[in-house]
């Protein structure tokens, strides 16, 4: 499960052993990376077929669904780097500790998320600007899928572990397992048992809460085996709790890029926020598909790093920017050419598929600037960077929010709300590759 870090005897050595070591963690982070994304396009092909109003309505919901689940996700990247600098110390007993600290207080966290979204479902949906067709779907899905939140929050954390331990295949397994189970119900609550969107929901929060019982079994098995206590602590969750402010910060400013975008589009009309759920779907698919790099980048970088060993965590950063660039072009290609395939699936009204297409362009022009971005977060969350993620996701926040303002005011459409998340994502490569030139990132040892 853990590979420890060996020096190579020369530079094209080197490079072998960081692509084998990219290869070995991010293919199978890959499908399970995509396979999340997946659950939500998942939704949408089957309740696109609905209607559009209904359609319109899961746009909504799932975007305030994954605001209040991706604010959490320090629980898996400041997890994934704590764990993975004290394998690299040699201390397992000490990284799973760390892992069940974030398990709980995931729990917590995730109670404390439905307590707040059942009451205020049908307000969030009205703030978000969902039209008076869209609003009651939107509020079923919103207030059924709160209730699937706190296991969400459960596979984030413990899937931090499996990765800072240099495990992504058992991921890959759940989430494979996940998906295919996600898709099974939602056909059967929403066609077969006739529940309309409502079955949609269902059938997510089962697969989900199934999910993270899978991982629960894997990691508490871990625990046991290297003498790790299952007890909640105190000392330990609030440890944890304060390791992810930084990144707390930094996903609230990126999830509020994503909700400013969304109310953008929400308020251009049916056709327009529909067609940005299709897009926002497949853009999240590729924006995982990136990731995968990055996943690999936290646990390696944080491996080499807990090692001592800043040497090789810089040739590691050098090595996936490549990859990331290559990626980001084979994506952008694989878009331009699959766009007269990929609509259909999610809808037949013609007024939505002209709506998404030049949109779609614009994606497929950025997926190289993506590449570079995802992979350099992920370096920086693995050396555990998160007061400079933080600082850099506000700053971009400032640049595109009255940009994506603007759009309404100018009379623009669903192209130009994309354009804005394309220069969105160039000011977040801009500010991350100054960091990483900088070398103030790599701090060696089994902390930071």
């Amino acid at each position: 499960m853990v590979a420890m870090t060996q020096a190579p005897a020369t530079p094209k050595a080197a490079r072998r052993q960081h692509d084998r070591e990219i290869v070995a963690l991010a293919v199978p982070a890959f499908g399970a990376l995509v396979a999340e994304p997946l659950f939500v396009i998942a939704d949408s092909a089957i309740v696109g077929h609905l209607g559009t109003a209904q359609l319109a309505g899961l746009g909504v919901a799932s975007a305030l669904l994954m605001t209040a689940v991706s604010v959490f996700v320090f629980l898996a990247y400041a997890t994934t780097a704590a764990v993975a600098r004290r394998v690299g110390a040699g201390d397992l007993q000490a990284a799973i500790r760390q892992g069940m600290d974030g398990i709980w207080l995931a729990l917590l966290l995730g109670a404390a998320v439905i307590a707040v979204v059942l009451p205020t479902a049908p307000f969030l949906v009205e703030l978000f600007g969902a039209s008076d067709t869209a609003a009651p779907y939107a509020t079923t899905y919103l207030r059924i899928s709160a209730l699937g939140i706190p296991a969400m929050l459960v596979v984030l954390a413990a899937t931090g572990v499996l990765r800072g331990l240099q495990d992504t295949k058992t991921p890959l397994y759940v989430a494979v397992a996940g998906f295919v189970a996600n898709a099974a119900l939602n056909m059967a609550l929403v066609y077969g048992a006739d529940l309309g969107i409502a079955g949609s929901a269902w059938g997510t929060v089962i697969a989900q809460w199934g999910m993270a019982a899978i991982y629960l079994i894997v990691v508490v098995r871990g625990a046991r085996e290297h003498g790790a206590s299952l007890r909640p602590d105190a000392a330990g969750i609030r440890a944890s709790a304060q390791a992810g402010v930084p990144l707390l910060v930094r996903t609230l400013s990126l999830r509020a890029i994503l909700l400013i975008a969304t109310a953008v589009a929400a308020r251009l009309g049916d056709a327009d926020i529909a067609a940005h759920q299709i897009i926002l779907s497949l853009w999240s698919l590729l924006a995982f598909a990136l990731d995968a790099i990055a996943i690999a980048g936290q646990a390696i970088i944080g491996r080499y790093l807990g090692a001592d060993d800043a040497q090789g965590a810089r040739a590691a950063c050098r090595r996936m920017v490549e990859w990331g660039i290559a990626a980001g072009v084979v994506l952008g290609l694989l878009v331009v050419m699959a766009r007269p395939l990929f609509l259909p699936l999610f809808t037949s009204d013609t007024a939505v598929q002209n709506t998404a297409l030049p949109a779609l362009l614009v994606v497929a022009l950025s997926q190289p600037i993506c590449g570079v971005v995802f992979v350099l977060d992920g370096v920086l969350m693995g050396a555990g960077d998160g007061p400079y993620l933080a600082w850099a996701m506000v700053l971009t926040l400032a640049v595109f929010a009255p940009v994506a303002l603007l759009i309404l005011a100018v009379g623009g459409g669903l192209t130009a709300v994309w354009a804005a998340m394309t220069l969105m994502m160039t000011v977040r490569m801009l500010t991350l590759w100054a960091r990483t030139r900088s070398g103030r990132w790599l701090v060696t040892g089994a902390t930071r």
